[in-house]
């Protein structure tokens, strides 16, 4: 056979009529499963591939997710190393149900009007928005226009919007009580922006686990740079010249304030144990070895990928699913 198989050669190969073939491409539960198995068969060995853009028009479905990175003036996450871990994640769970993924940039009021107007075209059947910074009125805009949504994070402020977030106040507080079980006492911080509930949420395990044993708090807050770690760290030696151990709310930042740590002349674990979150590959690479708090980006982009399939085909989900951290020693605490 010559040229692009076309829905009548397929009928005719499945012995069924045009009409069962079609019902077959677009998901139609009317047909049974041994005739949907008789048709698939055919499909196969035919190599036939469905017009993407007619199976659109009947199922109103275009297979097609997108998700939103977030970018700022002033800060780039594309260079944060979870971004990729992220993406990947999602990719995998889509990519075993079939569906294309849309990555899409936004951070700014004309970013999201472009992301509202493509969603509401319904370029896509939903909507990841993999985390936000305030109380962005992004993914309670897209609910109420009817896009499937669901959120990296607890949204802040009010939202009715599902989201899939990672245990940050208790890897907070699993880092914290690390430091006060190695004999550490002046325990400082270096936050991530408090417009970002991961930075939120890791300060305040911080300082509950420091409430408990009745230590004071220490903090200085950065921005998930490399740069804002090492400033970070400058301020608080100078707050406190006899600081002898940091939490610090991600890896990047820990990477910055290993630097100002070594420009002070301080040596890390033996001066000042220091203590990361995020578990990036470079953090057992770097001098000495990143303790650090290791969060499932992969899982985390996995199961926002689930929940919003199930949202998609009229599933009822949780609001909320929180999923857990775990604390990696090496040598820098």
């Amino acid at each position: 056979m010559t040229g692009r198989p076309t829905l009548e050669q397929v009928a005719e190969r499945a012995g069924v009529s045009r009409a069962t073939v079609s019902r077959v491409v677009n998901g139609s539960p009317t047909v049974t499963p041994a005739i949907r198995e008789v048709v698939e068969r055919a499909i196969a060995e035919l190599g036939y591939v469905p017009n993407q853009a007619a199976r659109s028009l009947v199922t109103q479905r275009t297979d097609s997710i997108a998700l939103i990175l977030p970018e700022s003036e002033f800060r780039v996450f594309s260079e944060d190393q979870a971004i990729p871990g992220f993406i990947r994640g999602v990719s995998q769970e889509l990519e075993a149900a079939d569906k294309q993924l849309v990555l899409m940039v936004g951070g700014s009021p004309s970013a999201h009007d472009r992301i509202e107007r493509y969603a509401l075209a319904r370029h896509v059947d939903g909507v990841i928005i993999a985390s936000m910074h305030g109380a962005d009125p992004l993914p309670n805009s897209l609910h109420r226009m009817g896009i499937p949504v669901v959120c990296g994070g607890r949204p802040l402020g009010r939202s009715v919007v599902p989201y899939v977030e990672v245990d940050s106040v208790g890897g907070a507080r699993l880092a914290v009580r690390h430091l006060l079980t190695r004999g550490r006492t002046r325990i400082a911080t270096v936050a991530g922006p408090q417009d970002m509930v991961a930075g939120i949420d890791r300060l305040a395990g911080y300082r509950q686990e420091l409430q408990d044993s009745d230590r004071r708090s220490i903090v200085a807050v950065g921005d998930f740079t490399r740069e804002s770690g090492a400033v970070a760290m400058r301020q608080l030696l100078a707050d406190d010249p006899h600081l002898d151990a940091v939490f610090v709310a991600s890896d990047l930042m820990a990477f910055g304030a290993l630097t100002a740590l070594r420009e002070a002349g301080r040596r890390v674990p033996d001066d000042v144990a220091l203590v990361g979150f995020d578990d990036v590959e470079q953090a057992r690479y770097a001098e000495p070895p990143l303790t650090t708090v290791r969060q499932p980006i992969i899982g985390q982009g996995r199961e926002m990928a689930r929940q919003l399939l199930r949202l998609v085909a009229g599933e009822e989900i949780p609001s909320s699913v929180v999923l857990p951290t775990e604390l990696v020693v090496r040598a820098s605490a």
